[in-house]
């Protein structure tokens, strides 16, 4: 749509300078019950005729409105005999109640006049209305969504509601279809920004509740084409044309044909939104990430030459693409991002940068990256695909059409390239690795080696100073030779000698001439890097050496300030002057404020010295330890400020060194997820230690991370890795917890089968370890799977197992969890009031304990137990309050769940439109219980379209849920099948 509407038939007020003085304290709406506040306090305005008279005289706009027209507004055609005195007593009444002045007679009518800016709910919108229209037309959509936003929040339900007369009917009307103008305005700047899939939601409720708008059927089947649900978005199509042939006898608008077709055509152009810029701007985002290049750049002039001539080919060529290797230090960076710098003219859309960290023992993922990408692109958070395949996809088609450079810095391989690769003529990119990518197809492959001794010498010369050098010139050529030529390594030695004015040339040449201090072979392959890192590691003081070697042995991306003081084993205060000291010599990287993290051939260097110097060796060892104390002991603290009165941390392994500590729930929760990563390396790092099983006691304490969906592919993994590893070393107790779980984490992605294999290995571990804890919770477990797969007086045997423990263990929190569980158990064997009593239970202990995470849980139960019931009010509430506390504690799966519950509510109450609404909300969130659940999403989903009368997108939705139930092996498939086949013979 081209702007945004205008409210039919209106005019702005006069002004009427010889009217009483604006009366700012009182307010009108109009855009629902008719209503006057004086202030905060809303103002009686009589009997709904009275309403309807000042009605006719707000929407006027300060116009007069003649008694004739008034009874006219009020009765139509049938007055009453006593209409005028009627109107005169209406009058008289609201001039009682308002300010002096504000209704006033005049030419034998009336007028409302002298009201504030603003005073008037449709004015205001109106104004929002043509603001949004002004930041629209300057390409400022982020703005005029938000004027939209807050234009069409101001109608409070219907308008004029309650109020009689054939002038308010016709308003009623009027301003109906303006809202919806506006709405669809809004959408289809929502979709413009790349917001399709929120966007789905919304215009599957409203194409039910005006199933005739073609233009938010048009809306609709562009939101799920872009959504990746092209199959639903042609059976919008079809319905659409059944409809309008059997309600109205006529073919569906040019526009919507044309969108038909090229959805059938899979036309690239619908692929991306039309402005996908999430920030407010005029003009596209057009990144800027490259890394300064360094002022003392030296030598490479061939290379140079060479990769700018490629670079330079790329308008004309489908992509450029030009890949450098060499050992770790040779200056691939260094020469990348020069060669990249000089080219920025030729590519005036941006440049892309990221480290792939493809030296490390965790590259970076690509689809992280693109994330990334997509981000630095424009792009809104929410509009970013899930998969590696969209989200290349989508970086393709945003990069189309324009000149983007992608400095692509320490790959791992060509596999880990070529998502990431822009694929359209007038890009190019720019690949360094350490590996030489002979299978990344069409590259210019470059290998870069050690420098020159001339090009070392000049660039040994820069940094240190010509006067210096030139006395010196012997002793400066044994210096790079001494380097190896390694850029990295020349580097570092001239720059030690800048900051130390007292040292001649020949006196770091004598420093390196100790064959001791370097290595023997600097040409044995990534290992020639650490004659250059021996360098800085030298020249610290003990109490810095020691950090640069223990930092050096956790895993993970970076490292906070208070873990590193926690492996250091020394107050905060003085572990962060050793880790300046240490950015200071460029042995480490400050990654953000309290943040810090190694180059990954710095970290295997920094490994290495600690093999070698740490005495004893037992300190390795303990500084790992400390690390996992502090993990353990903070990710417990979390824990119980998450789940208070649960006794779960009372049975996790003891710590010796103490975590950190919360002001409020917040901010623990901020902490781990931040610290999400590190965490989970840590797991993984303990495995064949002494460690196991505190790592396992980590992993079960973090479980809040699975469930909220974030890193759940990372903590899957972990579970796995120490499952695995508690077995090789037969220990009972954790490997049990262990399975524990991981039979979580299955239960969560909706994997029933392994989830009851895992869980009945676990069962038998902690029962021999005689584990009282995991056997409550692995209970637990198993009568969730019972309840999965329809055996529901057997899952009733595992919760009863998992109360006993809990009670006997005072476990109030979790036994309240398994009453919801229970109730579940109960509403499957027929016994609903049972069931509903049982969840009343649970949910009052919840409520006794507070506000927490569970207490949603608590709700959640009670609302399946009361759909059951019949109490489809009850229920409503019930899953409302709990969607609240899941959105506040981050639990996303839980969110989409919830939606999902409260679309059977709906359902069940024969509310199609909000059941199909709720529906897609649970899709986009995602739900508890992965492909399966989304299966049954996508079947309720589908019914509710079928009662909507959208037959063709209802079996576009059961095909995709047969689909994901037959390759889970689910029996709903069945049902489904039924469903199909029942569709095809109507």
């Amino acid at each position: 749509m081209d702007g945004v509407p205008r409210v039919p038939e209106q005019r702005r007020p006069g002004s009427a300078k010889d009217e009483a003085e604006p009366a700012a304290a009182l307010r009108f709406g109009v855009l629902g019950p008719v209503r006057a506040w004086r202030g905060e306090e809303q103002l009686p305005t009589g009997s709904p005729q009275q309403r309807a008279l000042l009605a006719a005289l707000l929407l006027r706009e300060g116009r007069t409105a003649t008694a004739a027209e008034l009874i006219d507004a009020l009765w139509g055609e049938e007055p009453p005999s006593q209409a005028l005195a009627a109107v005169r007593t209406y009058a008289s009444r609201l001039r009682k109640v308002l300010d002096p002045g504000v209704l006033v007679s005049e030419s034998g009518g009336y007028a409302v006049r002298g009201l504030a800016e603003g005073a008037l709910d449709l004015a205001a919108a109106q104004e929002l209305a043509s603001e949004a229209e002004k930041a629209r037309s300057a390409g400022d959509l982020c703005h005029a969504r938000d004027m939209l936003g807050r234009a069409l929040a101001l109608w409070d339900g219907e308008v004029l509601a309650g109020v009689p007369g054939p002038y308010a009917e016709a308003q009623r009307v009027r301003l109906e279809e303006w809202r919806l103008q506006l709405l669809e305005s809004r959408l289809d700047m929502d979709l413009e920004q790349g917001c399709h899939a929120e966007a789905v939601s919304a215009l599957t409720a409203l194409t039910a509740e005006h199933p005739l708008r073609e233009r938010l059927r048009e809306l609709l089947m562009l939101a799920l084409y872009r959504s990746g649900r092209q199959a639903e978005a042609l059976a919008v199509y079809a319905d659409t044309r059944r409809l309008l042939a059997d309600e109205l006898g006529v073919d569906p608008r040019p526009g919507l044909k044309e969108l038909q077709q090229r959805i059938l055509q899979a036309d690239p152009a619908l692929a991306e939104p039309s402005a996908p810029a999430a920030e407010p701007a005029a003009v596209p985002v057009r990144p800027a990430q490259l890394p300064a290049t360094v002022p003392d750049f030296t030598g490479r002039a061939t290379f140079v030459s060479e990769l700018s001539e490629v670079l330079a080919s790329a308008e004309g060529r489908v992509m450029a693409v030009s890949a450098l290797a060499g050992i770790g230090g040779v200056g691939k960076t260094t020469l990348a991002v020069h060669v990249a710098h000089q080219a920025r003219a030729a590519f005036p859309d941006g440049q892309l940068y990221v480290d792939l960290q493809g030296a490390g023992p965790r590259a970076a993922e690509p689809e992280t990256v693109l994330g990334a990408f997509l981000r630095a692109l424009g792009t809104a958070d929410s509009a970013i695909p899930d998969s590696l395949q969209e989200r290349a996809a989508l970086y393709r088609s945003l990069l189309d059409g324009r000149r983007v450079l992608v400095l692509l810095d320490n790959a791992r391989d060509a596999a880990q390239v070529r998502p990431l690769l822009p694929g359209t003529e007038g890009c190019a990119a720019l690949v360094t690795s350490r590996v030489r990518m002979v299978d990344l197809a069409g590259a210019h492959l470059v290998d870069l080696d050690v420098m020159s001794p001339d090009e070392a010498l000049s660039l040994f010369t820069k940094i240190v100073g010509e006067e210096r050098v030139a006395s010196e010139r012997e002793a400066a050529l044994d210096v790079v030779a001494a380097c190896g030529f390694l850029p990295l390594a020349i580097r570092i030695a001239a720059s030690r000698l800048a900051a130390r004015r007292t040292w001649t040339v020949s006196v770091l040449a004598a420093k390196l001439a100790d064959e001791r201090r370097r290595l023997d072979e600097l040409q044995a392959g990534d290992l020639a890097v650490k004659a250059t890192f021996e360098l800085g590691y030298g020249a610290l003081d003990p109490a810095q050496a020691r950090a640069f070697r223990l930092l050096g042995l956790a895993d993970g991306p970076d490292i906070s300030l208070a873990a590193a003081a926690a492996v250091l084993d020394l107050p905060p205060e003085d572990t962060e002057d050793l880790l300046e000291a240490l950015v200071d010599t460029s042995l480490l990287e400050s990654a953000a404020p309290g943040r810090y993290r190694y180059h990954d051939l710095v970290r295997l260097y920094a490994r290495a010295c600690a093999e070698r110097d740490e005495w004893p060796p037992s300190e390795r060892d303990a500084a790992l330890s400390r690390l996992l104390d502090f993990y353990l002991a903070t990710t417990a603290l979390v824990y119980e400020i998450e789940h208070p009165g649960d006794r779960l941390t009372d049975d996790l392994e003891p710590t010796r060194y103490p975590g950190l500590s919360f002001s409020e729930a917040t901010a623990a929760l901020d902490w781990l997820y931040t610290e999400a990563g590190q965490l989970l390396a840590c797991v993984r790092q303990a495995a064949g230690t002494e460690r196991l099983p505190r790592a396992v006691d980590l992993l079960w304490a973090a479980k809040d991370l699975t469930e909220s969906g974030a890193n759940s592919h990372q903590y899957e993994m972990t579970a796995r890795a120490t499952c695995e590893a508690t077995r090789a070393v037969g220990h009972e107790r954790a490997e049990g917890r262990a399975r524990t779980v991981l039979s979580d984490v299955l239960l969560v992605s909706g994997r029933i089968q392994p989830a009851e294999q895992e869980a009945r290995v676990a069962m038998e571990l902690a029962g021999s370890a005689q584990d009282a804890t995991a056997v409550s919770w692995v209970a637990n477990n198993r009568g969730l799977i019972c309840l999965h797969e329809g055996r529901f007086a057997e899952g009733k045997v595992f919760f009863d197992q998992a109360l006993e423990g809990l009670r006997a263990a005072g476990n109030r929190p979790f036994e309240a969890t398994v009453l919801g569980n229970l109730s579940r158990a109960h509403l499957g064997m027929g016994n609903i009031v049972k069931a509903v009593e049982i969840a009343q239970r649970g949910l009052a202990v919840h409520t006794e304990i507070g506000r927490t995470v569970r207490l949603a849980n608590g709700h959640f139960a009670l609302g399946v137990a009361l759909t059951r019931a019949g109490r489809y009010a009850e229920a409503l509430s019930q899953f409302s309050d709990a969607l609240g506390i899941f959105n506040d504690h981050r639990q996303r799966l839980w969110e989409g769940v919830t939606h999902f519950r409260i679309a059977e509510v709906h359902a069940a109450d024969r509310r199609p439109s909000q059941a199909a609404q709720h529906a897609e909300q649970a899709l986009a969130l995602g739900c508890i219980g992965g492909d399966r659940m989304q299966g049954n999403v996508l079947t309720l989903l589908g019914r509710s379209l079928a009662a909507l009368g959208q037959a063709d997108r209802a079996s576009a939705c059961w095909r995709e849920a047969l689909n994901l139930f037959e390759q889970n092996g689910a029996a709903e498939a069945n049902a489904v099948r039924a469903l199909l086949s029942s569709a095809a013979v109507a």
